[in-house]
């Protein structure tokens, strides 16, 4: 006969341990139980007992019920990492597995909550060879024009995508070298970004966002293993349209005068909320530097500067996504769900859901103060 805990998801199993960074020995030590019968349950060969998974559950916080939950296809495009090359499989594997919870949470939310409709420029590149600067340039342009963003600096790259109807997530992950990642949803039809918050530089974060967002609008189409060979230049595509979205060919060239010196750049950094990295990259990418004069910005800047830092960083707090953090707020202010049992609708720890969604610390425990947002979401008919 039979003994075990019927319907449990051994890729569940797989999926949380990348989300928690830990090995199936950790695992097994925290959970009290052999490494053999770990791997017999990611397996699939075995089943865990209901007291086994109640122990499991708590070693990874997550509810028992959460490994009985199909994980659902989301993914209706490739990954696609804001990285650098030499980032760990299991760094991947973590921000991966926690980009998927974050559609998770966006399904379950979006049966009671409407979000904004998707917006986004159609482009239907199948191979990141037909994708030309001239084509970068038209897209980041498109874009702007579509969410009536004008050709000045943007307030809020993050908020901007989300009015547009993506989902952004960004939350500290303890991978220092991806920046981010992002896809497309097969489940609603949304574009997903999911933001690195390990560097709290408000500049480079919104470079990040306008980096996915790149993707997100260039290399939808693209398959995984057309973009697994093209790697770096879809990420070179991406930097340039990331350049072109923030930094307008029309607006900011107007701005810069003739052979810019770095306190030009400087300057002009809190107008554009752009670092005089980018600033640099775009001014080159416009040919209004030529390649002595770029080298020597550079080199210039290193000996500034040094290595990624530069001055004013800290002036700028990164932008912080709201879309979430909104639907949870107002499911819970239209009395759909007690704050407190939110976190058991998903299966995920409190923690998990708070991370996810930008709540404020201690959201879910009794006394905290309510989530105010202008987010443009609102209670889907019958639920108020």
């Amino acid at each position: 006969m039979k003994r075990g805990v019927n319907g449990f998801r051994p890729e569940r199993l797989t999926q949380v341990l990348d989300a928690r960074g830990i090995s199936q020995v950790q695992l097994a030590a925290i959970a009290g139980v052999s490494t053999g019968s770990i791997s017999k349950w990611r397996n699939g060969l075995q089943e865990p007992q209901a007291d086994a998974l109640a122990n499991l559950a708590r070693a990874v916080n997550v509810q028992p019920s959460w490994f009985l939950r199909p994980i659902p296809e989301f993914d209706a495009s490739v990954q696609l990492f804001r990285s650098n090359a030499s980032a760990l499989k299991s760094a991947r594997a973590l921000m991966s597995a926690r980009h998927a919870w974050s559609k998770e949470l966006a399904a379950e939310f979006g049966e009671f909550v409407e979000y904004p409709n998707v917006a986004f420029p159609e482009r239907n590149f199948l191979d990141p060879n037909e994708i030309t600067n001239e084509e970068i340039e038209l897209a980041a342009s498109e874009c702007r024009q579509l969410w009536k963003l004008g050709l000045g600096p943007i307030p809020d790259v993050v908020l901007a995508i989300e009015n547009a109807g993506g989902i952004v997530v960004r939350e500290v992950t303890g991978v220092a070298r991806i920046e981010g990642l992002s896809s497309w949803c097969a489940v609603n039809g949304r574009p997903f970004v999911y933001l690195s918050a390990d560097k709290a530089n408000g500049f480079r974060s919104r470079f990040d966002a306008a980096h996915e967002l790149g993707h997100v609008v260039l290399h939808k189409h693209i398959s995984p293993h057309i973009a697994q060979a093209n790697h770096k230049e879809m990420e070179r595509q991406a930097h340039y349209f990331a350049g072109a979205f923030l930094l307008p060919a029309e607006t900011f060239s107007a701005e810069v005068p003739p052979m810019p010196t770095l306190d030009t750049l400087l300057a002009l950094k809190p107008r554009w909320k752009t670092s005089v990295a980018a600033m640099q990259m775009r001014l080159a990418a416009l040919g209004l530097i030529d390649e002595r004069e770029q080298l020597n910005l550079w080199k210039r800047r290193s000996a500034r500067f040094g290595g990624k830092s530069e001055p004013l960083d800290d002036q700028l707090v990164p932008e912080q996504p709201r879309l979430l953090r909104r639907a949870i707020a107002m499911m819970v202010e239209g009395g759909v769900f007690l704050r407190e049992n939110i976190p058991d609708r998903v299966g995920l720890s409190a923690g998990d859901v708070q991370n996810l969604a930008s709540l404020p610390e201690g959201y879910f425990a009794a006394g905290c103060g309510q989530v105010i947002d202008l987010s443009e979401i609102r209670l889907r008919r019958g639920m108020r």
